[in-house]
C-alpha cells in the first residue's frame, strides 16, 4: 500500500501546471464595470502580513502585534497558515477592530511563497478564488467582512513581471469586489482603473528600493531596525519621498493621497518596528487628515 506521503505527492492538488481549459475563457469574460465596495485608506495606515504559521510552527507576534496596525493580511494556507490559524487571526481581528484582508500566494509552504514557480494563467485564476474564497467563508461565519486582498511575496513580484499573470489574479480579486493593495507602481494601478478594482497603494519600510524606486525581495534587502522604520515612514509621509539602496531620493508618487504602510511579521524587530512606525503615522494623520 502506497504510504499517505505519496498520495499526497501524487495527488494533482500539488501540480499546479495543469491547464483547467474551461478558465481561461471565464478570466477574460469578466466585466470592468463591476461595483466594488469602498475600502480605500482615509488616512495613513499600517498593514501587516498575518497568520503566517502553520500547525504548531508560528511565524510572527501576532497577539503583540495585532493591537498596532491597521488592516491584516491573512496567510490564506498556500504560501503559509492553516484553516485553524486563519481562524483565529480573524478573531484577533475581530477583537482589536483591524480590517482583516486576504494575504493570497504562490503554492510553496516550503518556501513561504518567495520562491519562482511558473504558473498557468488558468491555473492562477483558480487558485486565487481558492485562497480568497476559503477565507471569506470564515470571515463571514465570524460576522467580519473582507477588506482587501493584498498578493503575498513572489506573486506580487510574478505579477509585475507579466501581465497575464497580473490580470489573472486581478481577474480573480474582482470577483470580491475589494480594494487590491500592492506596493506603489502605476502598471497595476492602471489594470485595476481599467477592471474597476480599487487600488491601495503601500510603501514598504522594512525591504528596500531598488534604484529604479521598484521593490526589491526580502531575500536582497538589508536588515532593518526601528529606527530605519521610523526614518522611511517619516519620509514617506512627510514627504512622499523614500531613499533607494544606494540612499538616493525618489519621490512615491501619491500626490497627497493617504497609503498603507507595510510591515513584515517574521522581521525580527517587527514589534519595536511597529511602535516606531504607529508613532508616526499618528503624528502624521493629525496633521494631514485631523477630521478623518
Amino acid at each position: 500500500m502506497p504510504s499517505m506521503l505519496n498520495l499526497m505527492f501524487s495527488s494533482r492538488i500539488f501540480t499546479p501546471r495543469i491547464r483547467f481549459r474551461g478558465f481561461r475563457r471565464g478570466i477574460h469574460s469578466f466585466s470592468s464595470q463591476r461595483t466594488m465596495a469602498p475600502g480605500l485608506a482615509r488616512k495613513y495606515e499600517i498593514n501587516a502580513d498575518m497568520g503566517e504559521g502553520f500547525g504548531r510552527w508560528k511565524m510572527g507576534p501576532d497577539e503583540e502585534l495585532m493591537p498596532l496596525i491597521d488592516a491584516a493580511n491573512i496567510a490564506c494556507g498556500f504560501h503559509a497558515g492553516d484553516p485553524s490559524i486563519m481562524l483565529k487571526t480573524i478573531r484577533l481581528c475581530k477583537k482589536h477592530g483591524v480590517k482583516a484582508g486576504a494575504h493570497p500566494g504562490l503554492q510553496d509552504l516550503f518556501g513561504f511563497g518567495r520562491r519562482k514557480i511558473e504558473v498557468d494563467t488558468g491555473d492562477m485564476y483558480a487558485m486565487i478564488l481558492y485562497q480568497v474564497g476559503a477565507l471569506k467563508a470564515m470571515l463571514d461565519a465570524e460576522g467580519v467582512e473582507l477588506s482587501h486582498i493584498k498578493p503575498h511575496g513572489e506573486l506580487f513580484f510574478y505579477m509585475q513581471r507579466d501581465k497575464a499573470i497580473m490580470k489573472a489574479v486581478l481577474d480573480a480579486c474582482a470577483i470580491f469586489k475589494v480594494p487590491v493593495y500592492a506596493c506603489q507602481n502605476p502598471e497595476q494601478e492602471a489594470m485595476c482603473g481599467e477592471m474597476g478594482i480599487p487600488f491601495q497603494g503601500e510603501v514598504y519600510v522594512d525591504v528596500d528600493y531598488s534604484p529604479e524606486g521598484k521593490l526589491v525581495p526580502v531575500s536582497q534587502s538589508q536588515q532593518v531596525n526601528p529606527e530605519l522604520c521610523r526614518t522611511r515612514a517619516l519620509g514617506a509621509t512627510m514627504t512622499d519621498n523614500g531613499l533607494d539602496m544606494n540612499g538616493s531620493e525618489f519621490s512615491f508618487g501619491f500626490k497627497g493621497k493617504p497609503f498603507s504602510i507595510c510591515l513584515h511579521s517574521d522581521v525580527p524587530t517587527v514589534l519595536e518596528n511597529a511602535r516606531a512606525v504607529r508613532k508616526v503615522v499618528d503624528e502624521a494623520n493629525r496633521a494631514k487628515f485631523p477630521s478623518v
